[in-house]
């Protein structure tokens, strides 16, 4: 049994103490790893819909070349509903890769990255940052930006206040212990919004951090698979889901090795959230 499914164990079993509280939750929302994803689709309890593509007015105006520990970031408000599309001016999209660092793959995905000089946004789980700190700090020297994503990758929406909080300071220190960084932005995984987890975001100057292109490369669907996904649903704007951490990610990596360059090629650049 792997360390993050204890981990998630154990959560749940903390949570089992709060049943009393309401939950806005599907009750068939999926635990970490990628086994247990497919089986609920990733639902999103603000949108009542999976992962959904931005809608307009939602997006925060772009702010360009931002690094995660730069005061002028902008602070995410109560209301704010998390950012789906960047606005940085035509062919402008965005790279996020989620829930590493890990040490086989995280360090595949910077040396691509690096040898097309492309800037990406790395969400990492606070528990991973604190096992694998020099990978952490990897990403954080190549100048990417660094993204909270949680500190062990449990749906925020089965969560009550105290342990949603808990999940989010956790995060951001060992984020903070493993880069020097303190993240000014949010991403909730399975992009499991709740009302809390957006007031939670205002409270600690983290904007939330949606998508608008998920390829699904965490569940393995073949090289080919997600590169045409990426190439057919990429426009202006768009922010691409993508993972270094959590499983298998040898498919990811070899798809952003065809996706990337094919991106520049259309004339795409990339940009931070």
């Amino acid at each position: 049994m792997t360390r993050r499914v204890l981990l998630t164990a154990g959560g749940l079993t903390l949570f089992s103490l709060w049943a009393a509280e309401p939950a806005d939750h599907d009750a068939t929302a999926p635990r970490w790893p990628d086994a247990h994803r497919a089986a609920a689709g990733r639902a999103d309890p603000l949108t009542a819909g999976h992962r959904q593509a931005h809608r307009p007015g939602a997006a925060r105006p772009h702010l360009t070349g931002t690094a995660p520990d730069q005061p002028h970031l902008a602070v995410a408000r109560r209301s704010e509903m998390p950012l789906r599309t960047i606005h940085d001016g035509p062919k402008a999209i965005a790279l996020t890769i989620d829930d590493g660092p890990d040490p086989v793959y995280t360090p595949q995905v910077l040396a691509l990255l690096a040898r097309y000089r492309v800037t990406a946004t790395f969400s990492m789980i606070g528990i991973e940052a604190q096992a694998h700190p020099a990978v952490a700090r990897e990403v954080a020297a190549a100048g990417h930006l660094i993204v909270n994503h949680t500190w062990t990758h449990l749906n925020l929406a089965w969560l009550p206040p105290a342990m949603v909080t808990e999940q989010m300071s956790r995060a951001t220190d060992a984020i903070h212990a493993a880069t020097g960084r303190v993240p000014r932005l949010f991403r909730a995984p399975y992009g499991a919004w709740s009302p809390f987890v957006l007031s939670q975001c205002a409270r600690t100057s983290m904007a939330p951090l949606g998508w608008s292109v998920d390829p699904r490369d965490w569940s393995r669907p073949g090289v080919t698979a997600i590169v045409t996904n990426i190439m057919r649903n990429t426009h202006t704007g768009s922010i691409i889901l993508e993972h270094d951490g959590g499983g298998n990610r040898s498919q990811t990596v070899a798809a952003l090795k065809i996706v990337i360059p094919r991106l520049l090629a259309a004339g795409y650049h990339f940009r931070t959230p």
